[in-house]
């Protein structure tokens, strides 16, 4: 069946189940939420005229109390309390995010939390580069490459020039392996002692490459592969 043959009501959550969380619109999360419609409306368009009464801006939204949620038309107390809470686990997850981004990375559970959330959905491997002051403190983060489900390249030139030009002491390597073992392959040892080399020239220390794979993570530096 396809989404469109679907009830308007199940077509966010197909959606999701088809193409991941960061494929839906703001209305259509927030549709998967509310989970009805009512009026002859269905669940996403009364999503829409929700949003509408915060300019369409998710941070006004949080900040309305549950007695006003409870006036829109279609929501009701049940809702409004699903939307508020869902909103309330956004809110504390970014303000996690947000401390450990300003602690010093000092551990793979760390490359984990931070990176966790931008790689969970991914349906392909993409490669990201932590970049450190000399204090093992986040001054940024990039994606390097992005390829196909079982492979991406890990380009070292553009890693070395990303690196001096942050004027950064220290390297982290990130990436992932949607849908299998975090354990690396052979291709990811080889590519990951080229960029130590390469840095190491500089004077930039790789840290560390952590692979990032179905709730579960592989360190490189935690299990002595060479970083």
């Amino acid at each position: 069946m396809k989404i469109k043959d679907l009830c308007p009501d199940d077509r966010p959550r197909e959606k999701m189940l088809l193409s991941g969380a960061r494929s839906l619109s703001n209305a259509e999360l927030l549709a998967i939420l509310i989970g009805t419609g009512t009026g002859g409306k269905n669940a996403t368009e009364v999503a829409r005229e929700v949003l509408s009464t915060s300019d369409g801006r998710l941070v006004l939204l949080s900040a309305m109390p549950i007695e006003r949620l409870i006036l829109q038309k279609g929501i009701g107390q049940a809702k409004a309390i699903t939307i508020a809470a869902a909103l309330e686990l956004g809110r504390r997850s970014f303000e996690e995010q947000a401390r450990v981004s300003t602690s010093a990375i000092t551990s793979p559970d760390l490359v984990y939390q931070l990176m966790l959330p931008v790689m969970r959905d991914l349906d392909h491997e993409e490669c990201w580069v932590l970049f450190l002051n000399g204090k093992s403190r986040l001054i940024g983060k990039e994606m390097i490459s992005s390829g196909s489900l079982e492979h991406t390249v890990i380009d070292t030139r553009k890693i070395l020039r990303r690196a001096i030009e942050k004027q950064s002491r220290h390297v982290i390597l990130v990436h992932n392996h949607p849908g299998g073992t975090p354990q690396p392959s052979q291709a990811d040892v080889r590519q990951t002692d080229i960029v130590r080399r390469a840095l190491a020239a500089v004077e930039i220390t790789l840290t560390d490459h952590v692979i990032v794979s179905d709730g579960q993570y592989f360190s490189f530096s935690e299990e002595k592969f060479g970083t």
